[in-house]
C-alpha cells in the first residue's frame, strides 16, 4: 500500500512539472508554479524559511520521501530504472549492496556550497536536481512538445477550429542544447545500470537530505526474526543499501521507495517508528536458513507486475512541410537578414533582479522564466560566470511594460514579483545611438521607428543638421526616461546589427 501511494502522488507531481516547464502559454503556472516553490535548494536560495523548515521536518520524520515524491529529477530516474526492469525478468532483481562513497558525496556537497558562497551559483546548478530536470524538459522537450501542439493547430485549423494556435519553435542555443543532452545522459546511463546513484553520489540535495534522514523517526527496518535471507529486498533496492550481511539498512541513502516491502513475503521488512522496531530487536534474533530454501522463498515470489506493460505514448509529430515564413522587403525582393546580438558591456536581467549581482547569486538556472516568456526575450547565457542562468536579449521580440510573467514563476528569489505598474518604472538599462548603422545615414531614408514604438517617450526624433528644417530626422534617447524596455532594438529596420540597443545596468533604478 506504502509503495502504490508513493507511486501515484510521484506521478501526480512529476506530470505537473513536466507541464509546468512544457506550458508556453503560461496558462499552467497560476495553480501549478507552487511545485516549483517547494523544491529544496529553490527555497533555500529564495530564503523561504516556511517551506525549508517543513522539508526538513518532512524527512526528520518520515525519511527521504522528498526524493522520491516531490524532485522531479528522482522521480524520472525511478521511471528509467523500472523500464530497464521490464526490459527482462532477471533486471528486476538487479540491484545488490554496496557500500556508501562517502568521499564523492561530501566533495560534491563541497563544492556545491563552496559555488554558491563564491556567487558562482550557475555552477552550483549543473548538478541541482530541480534544475537539471527544467532544462531537460525545456531544451529536449520543449520543443517537440510545441511541434505537436503545432501539428494540432494546424489540423484544428483545417476543421475551422481554434482550440489550439501555432507558435514559433524556438531552439534556445547550442551550449543549452548540449548541457541539457549531457545531463540527460548521465542521468540515464548512471539509473539505467545502477538505480538512484546520482542521487547518492552526485546530488547535494540527496546528500542533505542523507544526513538527516540519519534521524529519522520513521525507518524501514529488517527484522531479524522473520528475515530468511533470500535477499530479495537487496536485489530490488535501487539505492543499494540493503546490507543482508548485517541485517542494516543504510538510512542516509534509503530514499524511502518502499520497493524492499513490496519484494518481502515473509513481512520481515517493515516501515516502523524506530523506537517500536527497537523494542523488536531487544527480544528477536536472526533466523537461519538453507540457501535451498532461501531459493524457494525466491520463486515463491509473485510478479505482481509481470502482467504490465509499458504503454509507449510515441507522439511522433512529422510536420514535413513546417514552412518557414521569411520576412520581405520591397514587395519581397529582398530579404532581410536576421539580427546579431550586439555586444553588451553589461548584461541584461529582467525587472524585479533588483541588480546583476543579485540575480547571479540566487538564479539555479532552472530556465522556467524562458519557458514562460511570450516575446522570447530571455534565452540561456553561454558566458561561464552566468551559465545557462536566463539573460535577455530582442532579437525576437522585446520585453512589454504590462508582461509579469518571469516575476511570477520565479521559485528562487532571483526576480522578485512585480507589478505592471511597478515594472513600468523600473530601468534595467538604457538605449544607446549608433548613428553609423541608422538607415537615415547608411540609405539616405526617413525611419523613425524607435521613437514611434518607444512606451515611455524616451526617443524623440531630430534633425541630423541643427538648424536644418530639411534635413532628415534621426533619434536622441533621454536615458533618464528610458526603461531598457529594447522596442527600439528588436524594431530597428537596420541589419545585422541595430543602429540602437540597449545596455544593461549593474544595479537597477526606479525612474
Amino acid at each position: 500500500m506504502l509503495r502504490k501511494t508513493r507511486i501515484a502522488a510521484a506521478a501526480v507531481i512529476f506530470a505537473a512539472l513536466t507541464l509546468l516547464f512544457l506550458d508556453f502559454t503560461g496558462t499552467l503556472h497560476r495553480w501549478l508554479d507552487w511545485l516549483a516553490g517547494i523544491q529544496f535548494i529553490p527555497a533555500v536560495l529564495s530564503v523561504h524559511l516556511v517551506t525549508v523548515a517543513l522539508l526538513v521536518t518532512l524527512t526528520l520524520v518520515f525519511g527521504r520521501i522528498y526524493c522520491s515524491v516531490i524532485c522531479p529529477l528522482g522521480i524520472m530516474q525511478d521511471i528509467i530504472s523500472w523500464a530497464h526492469g521490464k526490459t527482462a525478468r532477471k533486471n528486476r532483481f538487479r540491484f545488490s549492496w554496496s557500500p556508501a562513497r562517502n568521499v564523492l558525496r561530501y566533495t560534491m556537497l563541497g563544492l556545491f556550497i563552496a559555488s554558491i558562497i563564491a556567487g558562482l551559483t550557475s555552477l552550483a546548478s549543473l548538478i541541482e536536481p530541480y534544475s537539471a530536470f527544467g532544462r531537460i524538459v525545456s531544451n529536449l522537450f520543449g520543443p517537440l512538445y510545441q511541434w505537436g501542439n503545432n501539428a494540432l493547430a494546424l489540423v484544428a485549423e483545417r476543421a475551422d477550429s481554434y482550440a489550439f494556435y501555432s507558435t514559433d519553435v524556438w531552439m534556445k542555443g547550442l551550449s543549452a542544447l548540449i548541457t541539457a543532452a549531457v545531463t540527460l545522459a548521465v542521468i540515464f546511463i548512471l539509473s539505467w545500470k545502477n538505480g538512484r546513484t546520482y542521487c547518492n553520489t552526485i546530488c547535494p540535495v540527496g546528500t542533505i537530505l542523507g544526513l538527516l534522514s540519519r534521524f529519522s523517526l520513521f525507518r524501514i527496518m529488517i527484522d531479524t526474526g522473520k528475515c530468511r535471507e533470500c535477499g530479495l529486498c537487496a536485489r530490488r533496492c535501487k539505492a543499494s543499501c540493503i546490507n543482508m550481511k548485517e541485517g542494516k539498512v543504510d538510512h542516509s541513502r534509503c530514499v524511502d521507495c518502499f520497493d524492499c516491502l513490496d519484494a518481502c513475503s515473509e513481512g520481515a521488512v517493515i516501515y516502523v517508528p524506530v523506537w517500536k522496531k527497537s523494542g523488536d530487536n531487544a527480544s528477536g534474533s536472526r533466523g537461519k536458513v538453507s540457501s535451498a530454501s532461501g531459493n524457494a522463498g525466491s520463486s515463491d515470489i509473485r510478479d505482481n507486475g509481470r502482467r504490465a506493460f509499458i504503454t509507449s505514448a510515441a507522439v511522433a509529430v512529422s510536420a514535413a512541410t513546417i514552412k518557414a515564413q521569411e520576412m520581405k522587403l520591397d514587395g519581397g525582393l529582398a530579404e532581410i537578414q536576421d539580427k546579431k546580438v550586439p555586444a553588451r558591456k553589461t548584461p541584461l536581467k529582467p525587472a524585479g533582479s533588483q541588480s546583476f549581482r543579485h540575480f547571479t547569486q540566487h538564479c539555479t538556472a532552472c530556465q522556467l522564466c524562458v519557458t514562460v516568456c511570450p516575446q522570447q526575450v530571455l534565452r540561456p547565457s553561454s558566458s561561464l560566470l552566468t551559465f545557462m542562468q536566463p539573460e535577455m536579449s530582442f532579437e525576437r521580440g522585446w520585453c512589454r511594460p504590462e508582461c509579469t510573467k518571469c516575476s511570477e514563476v520565479c521559485p528562487s528569489g532571483p526576480i522578485r514579483p512585480v507589478t505592471q505598474a511597478e515594472k513600468s518604472s523600473i530601468q534595467i538599462g538604457h538605449a544607446v545611438v549608433i548613428y553609423e548603422n541608422c538607415v537615415v545615414n547608411t540609405d539616405g531614408v526617413s525611419c523613425g521607428n524607435c521613437a514611434r514604438h518607444c512606451p515611455s517617450g524616451a526617443i524623440q526624433m531630430v534633425h541630423s543638421v541643427p538648424g536644418d528644417r530639411e534635413s532628415l530626422r534621426i533619434p536622441v534617447v533621454n536615458p533618464e526616461r528610458c526603461i531598457g524596455c529594447g522596442a527600439c532594438e528588436n524594431l530597428c529596420p537596420a541589419r545585422p546589427f541595430s543602429a540602437i540597443y540597449v545596455e544593461g545596468h549593474e544595479v537597477h533604478r526606479t525612474i
